[in-house]
């Protein structure tokens, strides 16, 4: 495989660890490239759920890159081939760099179905099972520009035991060197690129081992799997990552799978994390929901003054924030108002004051609430503009906190206002 022109530049580390920078030499011609910290645009076979390609391109701060998961397209495979000009062009995609993961994030996968020659993926059609060589298959069908290797990611679960994560490890490696070997001699595949996986379930050993090994193949990045919200607890999570990332190349992409809620981004971006998959918004939409937390760093003097004494008393208590059904990414966390609730059904002001998304110039809870309510299909398009406008906005946030020596500042913000919902929620319960 020819040398990778995936580049991470790095402009800023703050406090050894947080990364900030443009990941650049993206696509078939090296000519995109992506801020860090950052995510991926979520997609159901390339289409953001809920929005059609105009609308979604009448948004700002969009990322360049767009996922794709073989679970959504692996029972199109063979419409594919016979297509021959790859997914991109098939689903009608605007100008995109297209990443194809293995499994749906906003989707939990059952356990049990791995082998050391097979993974399975579940699509509308139910498990399908693949080899290493049905997996580069459709990879050569797909033609995306970046993709991630095979892998055995059942560890997540608290009960598993050493020797299964072991396992893990081990088939995750041979089934990248299987893909790498068959990525190699492939003319379809010129010029796409390969992130390796890093497992390990909960095991610190088998993290910085899987990561050692991983780090020493042809990869032009890292996907940290395993590791998504519910698995196991924030601070260990913190940890393995941390000790994962000592261990790969500073000049390489570290992606984090399955992790999407606002406050635990913000950990695992202090512990190294430079990209995340965007599914976070759709879950909100499908719960009916708003996402309504602040990530402004610049107020005006006035508000700054009213906010100096609430920060205070907050910022030594963040354990508060997100502690609604930590465990579950099914179920509303301290981010989002639940916009089905009567409270909404005359309150006309929008889902959140100053958001410029269209759903917020145009529209009131009061209009969202009786479109959830009456089940018009409008309500979930508006909620996933809105939704999909904020999330981004808060990475944007992000990235502007990090150039400008104010992460601690946002970080106190939007954990005071998760703090303030799940007040609010015990209250009104």
């Amino acid at each position: 495989m020819a040398g990778s022109r995936m580049q991470l530049e790095l402009s800023r580390v703050v406090q050894c660890t947080s990364r900030l920078g443009v990941l650049k030499g993206l696509g078939r011609t090296g000519q995109r490239s992506l801020e860090v910290p950052g995510c991926l645009l979520y997609t159901h076979f390339g289409t953001v759920p809920h929005l059609t390609q105009d609308t979604l391109h009448t948004m700002s701060n969009l990322p360049s890159v767009t996922q794709v998961t073989l679970s959504n397209i692996a029972e199109h495979q063979e419409v594919l081939e016979e297509f021959k000009d790859g997914f991109r062009k098939f689903a009608g995609l605007h100008d995109t760099v297209l990443y194809c993961s293995l499994h749906d994030p906003a989707m939990l996968c059952p356990t049990g179905y791995t082998t050391n020659k097979t993974v399975s993926v579940w699509g509308s059609g139910g498990r399908m099972e693949l080899t290493v060589a049905k997996f580069m298959a459709l990879q050569k069908s797909v033609q995306p520009d970046w993709y991630q290797s095979m892998a055995d990611g059942e560890t997540w679960q608290n009960s598993t035991s050493r020797k299964r994560v072991r396992k893990s490890v081990d088939r995750t490696l041979a089934h990248l060197d299987e893909c790498l070997l068959v990525h190699q001699k492939s003319q379809e595949l010129d010029g796409v690129e390969v992130f390796g996986v890093v497992e390990g379930g909960d095991i610190l050993e088998e993290r910085v081992r899987s990561a050692r090994e991983t780090a020493k193949r042809p990869v032009a990045g890292f996907c940290l799997d395993g590791l998504q919200t519910g698995s196991m607890d924030q601070s260990l999570r913190t940890q393995l990552i941390a000790a994962v990332n000592k261990e790969l190349p500073e000049d390489k992409p570290r992606l984090l799978q399955g992790v999407g809620r606002p406050d635990e981004v913000l950990a695992c971006i202090e512990a190294g994390v430079d990209l995340f998959e965007s599914f976070f918004p759709f879950q909100v939409t499908e719960r009916g929901c708003a996402l309504c937390f602040s990530f402004d760093i610049s107020p005006d003097p006035e508000r700054a003054v009213l906010e100096l004494g609430e920060e205070k008393d907050t910022a030594g208590d963040t354990k508060q924030n997100g502690d609604l059904n930590h465990d579950d990414q099914t179920q509303m966390t301290s981010f989002e108002i639940n916009l089905k609730d009567r409270r909404y059904q005359d309150d006309f002001r929008p889902l959140v004051e100053g958001c410029g998304c269209y759903c917020c110039q145009n529209h009131q809870r009061a209009y969202l609430h009786h479109l959830l309510v009456t089940n018009e299909l409008l309500a979930g398009v508006l909620l996933m503009i809105h939704n999909t406008s904020h999330y981004h906005g808060f990475f944007a946030a992000l990235r502007e906190a990090l150039a400008e020596d104010k992460l601690d500042l946002l970080k106190r913000r939007v954990l005071r206002d998760g703090a303030r919902q799940t007040e609010r929620k015990e209250q009104d319960g």
